[in-house]
């Protein structure tokens, strides 16, 4: 019978969450269309879609920049750690 470890916490550094969040916040606010907030997170098929949709749509798939934009900003840094670096939660 193996006993397992509990996995460790990844010790976050806050002023870095704190920069990624605000930064990816305002660009996905302002220039969501061009998925630059997906890029900065890390998550390039995911921009990559973000901008097929948007030049599909002729501009509407900004929203979706827009959304999350203003979702990014609304949650805290551990929040925003854990749904977007840990889970790697790439949609709202």
């Amino acid at each position: 019978m193996t006993d397992s470890a509990p996995t460790p916490v990844p010790e976050v550094n806050e002023e870095e969450v704190r920069q990624k969040k605000l930064m990816c916040g305002i660009f996905g606010i302002l220039l969501g269309g061009l998925a630059i907030h997906k890029f900065l997170l890390g998550y390039t098929s995911t921009g990559i879609i973000q901008i097929i949709i948007s030049v599909v749509t002729c501009g509407l798939g900004g929203l979706i920049g827009l959304i999350e934009g203003i979702m990014y900003l609304m949650k805290s840094e551990r929040e925003f750690y854990d749904t977007y670096f840990a889970n790697k939660k790439e949609w709202f």
